[in-house]
């Protein structure tokens, strides 16, 4: 009887489900999106070097898809990420350590990418 609530069961652990499915659907179509565009681009006549690449990250439009992409990437990996460690690694002190170094190392490569995004 622990595990029930009045008359429904008490759900615990993984019960993100269906929201982390959409937005692993959602961040997925703006990464699709995001190449489809920057296929365009490159497909533009043109030689293709530095000058170009800093042509099509110059429109503003661009710099601002571009970090609407990396924030998404970002929330992406961390989603699949958790739920690997949640699936995959049992011991709780482990389990945590792993989540904490995932978010540094994913906050450290928005940083990265922001300024590689912004030094253009």
């Amino acid at each position: 009887m622990g595990n029930y609530h009045g008359s429904r069961k008490l759900v615990v652990g993984a019960h993100y489900g269906l929201r982390d499915w959409l937005s692993q659907r959602v961040t997925a179509a703006l990464m699709v999106l995001f190449t489809i565009v920057l296929i365009v681009q490159l497909l533009m006549p043109g030689e293709l070097g530095y000058d170009r690449w800093a042509a099509i990250f110059s429109a503003q439009w661009m710099r601002a898809l571009t970090f609407v992409v990396i924030v998404a990437l970002l929330h992406h990996v961390w989603v699949g990420m958790r739920d690997i460690w949640m699936d995959y690694v049992r011991p709780v002190g482990v389990r945590l350590v792993l989540e904490v170094f995932t978010i540094v190392w994913l906050v450290a490569c928005a940083g990265w990418a922001v300024q590689v995004l912004w030094r253009l």
